[in-house]
């Protein structure tokens, strides 16, 4: 039998070893290797890999760029309006890098629609801020957290909306329900509301609610008690039906319990507050009792101390005493523009710069919570920016 020679393409018996084709030992060469034939994906991997997707790309947006927001409370009104949806910028100060990183993407504090936790609070890192456009500037509209919220992670803490009306190292004083800086008178916000007493026998109907824009009205005795502008009450008093129209302000020597910082030491309220320094970052202040009472907490619960032990006029950090205390960081002053219906720095005092989240934009979709089914968006004040 004539002996059979086999060329490099053709095929071995079963008993002998694969010999590499000439095109393999070329591409072995090149060091390219040969690749396989991928199956077909599934419908159900297509759709879990958009999905992954889709939910990688919307956390990097909501961490870096735009995060959407709602408004629950009046505390802004007019300026916003419960059921407002807005578009909240964190280009503009800067992004916060996570200090809970350990947490469901998508989600702050709570798994959608239930009371579990969507973090773990197993590792807090350090935060950082990228660098911003610009700084926080006085009447900027600010989302922060809310800095006495003690039981979350900082950048977990309840979300708040309000007007930045001091900067760090400002004098502020609440005089007569006008806010001055350094001495000298703001201007109103365009939207600020105020507590008035309208007094009339009649029942006033909803039309003249609507109108009239007041979402906020209370029967009480000989008349109602409204939220909204001067304007707005001087038109008021101007209807047939309604005798007078007086703002309900407090006196300047009456103390309020729940404002800040001490009611026993100063007696403020929300129309008679201050004067007082907004901390800075390196400023210097000296350890006393005045300051102790008015720097005091800022100190313990917002500049980073493992352990800080203040007496009336004394102040040990880390088991070292301080005469005098730099701050670490710069301080705002928040304040709600329905400035006699709203919860802010003047209740609980300073915020934090590693507080702060973002800017306020636009309005891209508002629901009257108040209307019917058909009624419920407020066309008006679709794309609206805030101001």
């Amino acid at each position: 039998m004539t002996e059979q020679s086999a060329s490099p393409s053709s095929a071995s018996s079963g008993n002998e070893e694969q010999r590499p084709s000439l095109l393999h030992k070329v591409l072995q060469v090149l060091g390219i290797k040969k690749k396989k034939r991928q199956k077909p994906k599934s419908k159900a991997r297509e759709w879990a890999d958009a999905i992954l997707f889709a939910v990688v790309a919307a956390t990097i947006i909501r961490w870096l760029f735009l995060e959407a927001y709602t408004i629950p409370t009046p505390s802004m009104e007019r300026s916003l309006l419960v059921g407002d949806f807005l578009f909240v910028s964190k280009v503009h100060y800067g992004a916060r890098t996570p200090a809970t990183p350990l947490q469901i993407p998508l989600t702050h504090q709570k798994i959608w629609g239930t009371d579990i936790p969507s973090y773990l609070d197993w590792i807090q890192l350090p935060q950082y801020r990228l660098p911003g456009i610009s700084e926080v500037k006085r009447n900027d509209v600010v989302v922060f957290n809310w800095p006495v919220d003690f039981s979350f992670p900082v950048d977990l803490k309840t979300n708040y909306i309000k007007r930045c009306v001091g900067l760090p190292g400002d004098t502020l004083q609440v005089k007569d329900m006008v806010v001055y800086i350094n001495g000298e008178a703001q201007p109103q916000p365009a939207g600020a509301q105020f507590r008035y007493y309208a007094k009339t026998n009649q029942i006033i109907n909803k039309r003249i609610w609507e109108k009239y824009h007041i979402n906020e009205h209370h029967k009480v005795q000989g008349g109602y008690l409204v939220f909204t502008t001067p304007s707005t009450a001087k038109e008021l008093e101007q209807l047939q039906f309604i005798n007078s129209v007086e703002v309900i302000k407090e006196q300047p020597d009456y103390a309020d319990e729940n404002i800040y910082p001490d009611a026993s030491k100063y007696p403020w309220n929300v129309d008679y507050w201050g004067p007082m320094v907004i901390p800075a970052k390196g400023m210097t202040i000296p350890v006393n009792e005045e300051t102790m009472t008015k720097y005091g907490r800022v100190i313990e619960h917002y500049e980073g101390h493992d352990e800080v032990n203040r007496g009336d006029s004394t102040l040990v950090i880390d088991g070292t005493p301080y005469t005098t205390y730099t701050f670490k960081q710069d301080y705002y002053f928040m304040m709600g523009d329905n400035r006699h219906n709203s919860l802010d720095s003047r209740f609980w005092g300073f915020v934090p710069h590693d507080h702060i989240v973002g800017k306020a934009l636009f309005i891209w979709m508002s629901i009257d919570p108040q209307e019917s089914l058909f009624h419920k968006i407020r066309w008006n004040r679709l794309f609206k920016g805030i101001h």
